[in-house]
């Protein structure tokens, strides 16, 4: 027998459109963001530069992201969430790399390129 969930209050109901309307603002800037991944990775493609990862980088903005944080998030989830966001910058970034090469044949393709390895939800293991 499914069990009736009690109304929702006034408040309740609220506090979720607040909530609502702030997930979609935060899509809007995930967004954003990886655009801007994408813009710098080209940007970093046409400066001849191989590397899609750049770990100084990483750091860089791990640090800021910690000192910007007053909380009530735990700095270990925070982190977490900003490593996420990087290794889907690098799978983008890969994948606009990938699809420049095909678009221009002539360009050497480097041997030997490693396959994506597979993440879980929260950081990645590849060095590129």
């Amino acid at each position: 027998m499914a069990e009736r969930r009690p109304a929702e209050t006034l408040e309740l109901r609220r506090l979720r459109r607040r909530i609502d309307a702030l997930d979609r603002r935060i899509v809007r800037l995930l967004n954003e963001r990886a655009e801007l991944a994408r813009e710098v990775g080209r940007a970093k493609a046409a400066d001849g530069r191989r590397a899609i990862r750049d770990a100084d980088r990483e750091r860089e903005v791990l640090l800021r992201v910690s000192i910007a944080n007053d909380g009530p998030t735990p700095q270990a989830d925070l982190l977490a969430i900003f490593k996420r966001l990087f290794a889907v910058a690098r799978t983008l970034e890969r994948r606009d790399r990938q699809r420049s090469r095909r678009r221009a044949p002539s360009e050497p393709v480097t041997a030997g390129r490693r396959r994506p390895v597979a993440i879980g939800p929260s950081e990645s293991t590849e060095n590129d």
